[in-house]
């Protein structure tokens, strides 16, 4: 007897294949990905080559695929998004992460399929109206993020909203704020790699890294704060969510604790077995006027929904990214 089914857009990516991880270790569900792989170089095939998904569809066979199986499809987790906040083609921003998303919302609505989404922090802008993730629709509406990415991702949410409030939505719904997330399988990413990632390679070879200087007078050099969360923990809460029935809103997805990029690095060094070597260079001119000091997400939705289970604190994240995945010769999950 087959198993129920669940579609992982974007299933290849950092976020997804993780997802598609933790869905099959668990052993409840068979899994079908839809992404591009780009080219071979990029050791993206490699996030998924562990494991054993049922089919694979490229983007353009989304919906045909969706309409063939919607028998057997429990769920769709729609990850597939332009994630590169540096990204300067703002229409493919838009069509991808909200023409898109918004196509399969009114799959999901009109089939009766359980939708669970990425959204982003990068919708609350600068940070000056905080970390709630209130989802009426005045609240959502109040926020100015700072690039395309964040308003693409902000205006797919206001969509969810007034749907959702129009009557028209999946049976089951949430979308997820993710915060700065960090582990295996985003060596793709290049430039836009975790912290954590970056510095590895710095720390393995016994040199110092580089860190920004803060101009802020209220923190440190090294003092700037991030929710940094595992993407363990993250791929944890989309399985929980998935189990639950009746869900309709947007909730954030952080540890709940700001911590700060010298804490990062001092746990990298940790793992490493090596005190800290660190200097600090100017932020770029650039960078500066919308340079974020402090993220930390309100996780007081998710634990109200019943979602009890600890984050890992940033030293246990990093220790098992390193030991796990990073030091040893296959980083892969």
């Amino acid at each position: 007897m087959s198993k129920p089914l669940i579609m992982v857009t974007g299933g290849a990516g950092f976020i997804g294949s993780n997802i598609v991880a933790a869905l099959l270790e668990r052993g409840d569900y068979d899994v079908a990905v839809c992404d591009r792989l780009r080219t071979a170089a990029s050791g993206k095939w490699r996030n998924l080559a562990k494991h054993p998904i049922v089919d694979f569809v490229a983007p353009d066979g989304l919906f045909p695929w969706l309409d063939a199986h919607v028998e057997t499809l429990a769920a769709v987790v729609h990850m597939g998004a332009i994630s590169a906040t540096s990204e300067p083609d703002a229409d493919l921003i838009l069509h991808t992460n909200f023409s898109l998303s918004r196509d399969v919302w009114d799959w999901c609505a009109e089939a009766g399929v359980k939708l669970v989404y990425a959204s982003s922090a990068a919708t609350y802008g600068d940070g000056n109206l905080g970390f709630s993730d209130a989802d009426d629709l005045q609240s959502l509406t109040r926020l100015r993020p700072l690039n395309p990415y964040g308003w693409s991702k902000a205006l797919f949410d206001l969509y969810a909203r007034r749907q959702a409030d129009a009557g028209r939505a999946p049976p089951s719904w949430a979308g997820l704020k993710f915060f700065n997330v960090y582990g295996p399988n985003e060596y793709h990413k290049g430039g836009m790699q975790s912290v954590a990632a970056q510095i590895w390679p710095v720390v393995q070879a016994g040199e110092g890294i580089r860190l920004f200087r803060s101009h802020n007078p209220d923190y440190a050099d090294g003092g700037q704060l991030r929710d940094f969360v595992y993407v363990k923990d993250v791929a944890a809460v989309v399985g929980w969510l998935i189990e639950r029935d009746e869900l309709a809103g947007v909730y954030n997805l952080g540890t709940g604790k700001a911590r700060s990029f010298r804490d990062l690095a001092e746990a990298v060094f940790a793992a490493a077995g090596r005190a800290p070597d660190i200097t600090y260079i100017d932020t770029p001119e650039v960078l500066r006027a919308q340079y974020q000091y402090f993220t930390e997400a309100d996780m007081g939705r998710l634990r109200t929904l019943g979602y009890g289970t600890p984050f890992a604190s940033l030293e246990a994240g990093v220790g098992d990214y390193i030991a796990g995945y990073l030091s040893q010769a296959d980083r892969y999950r």
